[in-house]
């Protein structure tokens, strides 16, 4: 048997007055995603367990199965590990957004307007060269995702998340140490965001934006903190052979190399809505046509939407992700000579209304030919409560994956 999780970021969402009190994927147009419910066994997952934070990192870990009291080190060294950056001994990895702040000092949003590869490029190799050190030093990853290394920076901090906090004077949301020996870390990284705003006001790149009518990136921000973790790959957890993560996402790329999956580049993978979807789903197909008996396929565009409070954008998105990758991969599916199931699930709701991440469990469902289906008859938050799974939590869900 082989298997595919098929994964929208922050798909789940509440019930939106603007549309007639339904969320999202209620609203959306989904008939390949509703097959695979009504074919299947549906139920609900909480994938944040208490006294963690809605982050995807935390999520994702939990729901592939991982004890995040054990294996948890934060985004950054997860996403060094997608970008092929060692987290040596002695060193904190932290990812580093660039974002917007307004001229009165209020962060305006996490992506400095989702600013392109190019650009973020050019400021990110500024800010290295303008105040990298032999203990501090910049990585460029995708858009406003990048990557910050300190040697010797202590981990025990209090960081806050910049898409948590759109609308907040950013001087008030700045590091904490939550410790004493963390107290010259949380100095020094709050000296860099103050340092960056000096160097990236006047930059070229920045004053070009802001003729263009976009947002400039005129601040780093830092947050997420964390050594190198020690995670047992998929393959030792749940005996598969050979697996694929398929994402735009560094961070979800660096969860699949550490989980033991070979990340498969898609040419126009973006984490927007304008991603390569069919390139995905193909991928994903070919992978399973050959020898990878497990894909990992991750599409961020229904997040981003959550984050920009943009619920017909992300009706849209989830639209796209039916039509464009769920509805192929159960075409092609169905006719290969060995069985494919077939998993489907948001990591965690992104409500419009908040525009940050929630707990809130999310709804899952799980196609395996041959197997009687529980007769719930669409994919979405309200109707997963019924289905033959009931409400999961923790290793669960893979557990139910792979019992065959």
């Amino acid at each position: 048997m082989k298997r595919i999780i098929i994964l929208g970021d922050g798909m789940a969402d509440e019930p939106i007055p603007a549309l007639g009190d339904r969320t999202p994927l209620q609203a959306a147009d989904t008939p390949a995603m509703d097959w695979i419910a009504g074919a299947g066994r549906t139920g609900q997952l909480y994938t944040v367990p208490p006294g963690y934070e809605p982050g995807s990192e935390v999520a994702h870990l939990s729901l592939l199965g991982y004890d995040l009291h054990k294996v948890f080190e934060g985004r950054g060294s997860l996403e060094a590990a997608s970008m092929g950056i060692p987290i040596e001994d002695g060193e904190m990895a932290m990812r580093c957004n660039l974002i917007c702040i307004t001229p009165d000092g209020i962060i305006k949003n996490h992506s400095a307007g989702h600013i392109s590869d190019a650009e973020a490029r050019e400021l990110i190799k500024y800010i290295d060269e303008e105040l990298g050190s032999d203990t501090v030093h910049f990585y460029p990853g995708v858009s406003y995702r990048h990557l910050l290394k300190i040697r010797g920076g202590n981990k025990l901090l209090h960081c806050t998340p910049p898409h948590d906090v759109p609308g907040t004077p950013f001087r008030s949301v700045m590091v904490r140490a939550t410790s004493p020996e963390a107290e010259a870390t949380a100095q020094l990284i709050n000296d860099l965001i103050i340092k960056s705003q000096e160097l990236l006001a006047q930059h070229p790149v920045n004053l070009r934006r802001i003729e263009q009518g976009k947002d400039p990136a005129n601040s780093i921000w830092p947050w997420s903190p964390g050594y190198r973790p020690a995670m047992e790959t998929l393959q030792q957890k749940y005996g598969i052979k050979r697996g694929a993560v398929i994402s735009a996402v560094d961070l979800i790329r660096g969860i699949g190399v550490y989980a033991g999956l070979e990340p498969l580049k898609v040419e126009g993978a973006t984490g927007l809505y304008d991603t390569n979807y069919e390139g995905k789903a193909q991928a994903a197909i070919d992978a399973l046509k050959g020898d990878y008996d497990f894909v990992f396929l991750h599409v961020e565009a229904s997040d981003e939407a959550g984050h920009e409070g943009d619920f017909e954008l992300k009706v849209k998105t989830i639209e796209y992700l039916d039509h464009r990758i769920c509805q192929p991969i159960i075409d092609a599916t169905l006719g290969m000579d060995e069985p494919v199931t077939i998993a489907l699930l948001p990591d965690h709701p992104t409500p419009c209304r908040i525009r940050t991440h929630s707990s809130a469990a999310v709804p899952f469902a799980i196609f395996r030919p041959g197997e009687r289906p529980d007769r719930v008859p669409r994919f979405d938050e309200e109707v997963a409560q019924y289905g033959m799974y009931g409400t999961l939590s923790r290793d669960e869900f893979m557990k139910a994956l792979f019992n065959d």
